[in-house]
């Protein structure tokens, strides 16, 4: 055996792909990765603020100072806080005389409310995890095997083709044979491309994925609403009078009608207010973006795949409406390019085509393998 013939091998062996050492399930990425932001900054920025407000509670003691009058003892001036704290309501008069109160019990569940928003943006990724994941899950895995398994058989095909082109005693004749073979598509791989096809046709990947994106939109949204809500209604009263008068002490002369009240963690709940209203609306954009999407088709990872022998999903105008099962699973397939080996090297093929003088030589893998064997030289010129 020749040298050259030696090189050849080799050169095919080296090309193939080398099984993966590990279960391929476990380094899958079910999220896309501007979706895995949006579920870090809508759910743990509110917790972390939650964390915050509730530590200056903790270490500053009272949330609230009211100015009792001089002659109320330590304990008294504690009650009227305690007093004022648990009602929280203002207490004005109008231009007519008439008594208004207004409550202010929103400053008081306030952080509380911040672990529901938190609970609340969570919801829409446990949605996509239980209704989505697992089928999505198992058509990734068996897609980046197919992938990777039709790269190889068009090496391996390769091989073929040079052992039965050395044993051919009419090397014309055999080139005759391969072209009728591409045109008849006996090299096509239909397994896979029936499979994106029936995705194409498919719904409920996209549908959930829509609604979750919808779910994050309006509880963003929902929150914006209620942060505004506050501070037009209450977070600009960091002051209030409050009545104690009240109960056993409704009829005691020597207190006061209303005694002034200030809250001392006023300016800290507007700067979270301030914070995760900002944020989160800054983030409506990024929401609306990865639901738009799913508009137009991810071409590039297919296009690359055309190098595969009759793998034509794109030059057979097969993807029609990119709403549909099959865009979702390119994204997705986008972000786990990692776990495509041949994606590497059709992508090195592929521009190595562009590359090459005789651009028109070279259509699919097939070709390339050939001519890094050694067939060029007996194949027929287009």
């Amino acid at each position: 055996m020749s040298l050259s013939h030696t090189a050849a091998e080799y050169m095919l062996s080296d090309a193939l792909l080398p099984d993966p050492g590990g279960s391929r399930a476990r380094g899958l990425r079910l999220e896309l990765p501007s979706d895995r932001l949006l579920k870090f900054i809508t759910v743990g920025l509110p917790l972390f603020l939650v964390s915050l407000a509730f530590a200056r509670e903790f270490s500053a003691g009272s949330q609230i100072s009211c100015f009792s009058p001089t002659n109320f003892t330590g304990k008294q001036a504690a009650y009227v806080d305690a007093a004022c704290w648990d009602s929280l309501v203002h207490h004005s008069f109008d231009t007519e005389g008439h008594a208004i109160t207004k409550s202010l019990w929103a400053l008081k569940v306030f952080p509380y409310s911040l672990l529901v928003v938190a609970v609340l943006m969570y919801l829409p990724y446990l949605l996509w995890r239980y209704a989505a994941t697992p089928a999505l899950h198992s058509d990734l895995l068996f897609i980046i095997d197919e992938l990777d398994k039709s790269y190889n058989r068009s090496v391996r095909l390769v091989q073929h083709m040079r052992k039965v082109q050395q044993a051919s005693t009419e090397p014309e004749r055999f080139w005759e044979e391969y072209e009728r073979a591409r045109r008849e598509r006996y090299f096509e791989f239909p397994l896979l491309e029936r499979y994106l096809i029936c995705k194409q046709r498919a719904h409920s990947l996209v549908l959930i994925y829509i609604l979750r994106n919808l779910l994050l939109l309006l509880f963003l949204a929902a929150t914006c609403l209620y942060l505004v809500f506050l501070h037009l209604n209450i977070f600009f009263q960091d002051e209030f009078s409050c009545s104690i008068r009240k109960g056993l002490l409704q009829a005691e002369p020597h207190i006061p009608p209303l005694i002034p009240c200030k809250l001392v963690f006023f300016s800290i709940f507007q700067l979270i207010s301030v914070s995760v209203g900002g944020v989160y609306i800054l983030l409506i954009p990024v929401v609306v973006y990865n639901a738009l999407q799913l508009c137009q088709w991810d071409k590039g990872l297919l296009s690359i795949y055309e190098m595969l022998p009759a793998f034509d999903l794109l030059s057979r105008k097969m993807l029609t409406c990119p709403i549909n099962d099959l865009n979702v699973i390119l994204l997705f397939l986008r972000a786990n390019i990692s776990e495509l080996t041949s994606f590497g090297r059709l992508n090195a093929v592929s521009a190595l085509r562009e590359a090459t003088p005789n651009e028109q030589d070279i259509d699919t893998v097939v070709d390339f393998m050939t001519l890094l064997a050694g067939l060029e030289v007996t194949k027929p010129k287009h």
